[in-house]
């Protein structure tokens, strides 16, 4: 019997479609902070009373915040950063992760070193971060510890909260054994598979005690 319909068969995306679903990603942690803008101007246009208008206007600023902080992450972890055979500061990887992750719910431990990093390792410790923040939706801590030194450091990160789990097939995507569906969600593993062949390295995921492991190496 043929198995051509299975899941772990589909085909992959050509370079057109995943450019277009990365899009779709960005445009989807986007929608929700420019609309809270739209809102907070839209009662700041109805002349509201005082108490309203700065609801409105602490709307607005919170969410321009968010917004900015989202989209200097997605340009780091999906865009070009820089020209072929660029070099990253995991210093400014760390404050993006930090802006763009630590809300209130989830905090990071950050246990690398500072240093310059080929740009596609830097990409794929932020997307790896994006994975395992997926393990604790009720939030939690993500600790980030180095595998090696260097140019060639590799990474581990822990994810512990309430309830954390393993995402459905989300484990597959990175291994390989399953093709990503045509939606912004299963391609963002996808492409952190595809970062991590690009750097010689297979990405994993699995539960440890209580924790859920992402690790490169």
């Amino acid at each position: 019997m043929s198995d051509a319909s299975s899941p772990a068969t589909a085909t992959a995306p050509d370079m057109l479609e995943l450019a277009a679903l990365l899009c779709s990603r960005v445009c989807h942690d986007l929608i929700s902070p420019v609309g809270a803008i739209v809102n907070g101007l839209e009662v700041l246009d109805d002349d509201p009373k005082p108490e309203d208008r700065e609801f409105a206007l602490e709307l607005i600023r919170k969410s321009a915040k968010t917004a900015s902080a989202r989209l200097q992450f997605c340009r780091l972890a999906f865009g070009a950063a820089g020209s072929s055979g660029a070099q990253i500061d995991l210093g400014d990887a760390q404050t993006m992760a930090r802006g763009h992750i630590e809300d209130g719910k989830c905090s990071i431990t950050w246990n690398l070193p500072r240093l310059l990093l080929p740009k596609n390792r830097v990409k794929l410790l932020l997307n790896m971060l994006v994975v395992a923040q997926h393990t604790i939706p009720r939030g939690g801590m993500l600790t980030i510890d180095p595998i090696g030194e260097g140019e060639t450091m590799s990474f581990r990160i822990t994810a512990t909260g309430h309830n954390a789990r393993l995402p459905q097939n989300i484990s597959e995507l990175l291994s390989g054994e399953r093709g990503p569906a045509a939606d912004a969600h299963a391609i963002q593993p996808y492409y952190t598979r595809l970062l991590a062949q690009a750097c010689g390295l297979t990405v994993t995921l699995k539960p440890e005690g209580e924790a859920i492991i992402v690790s490169a190496s």
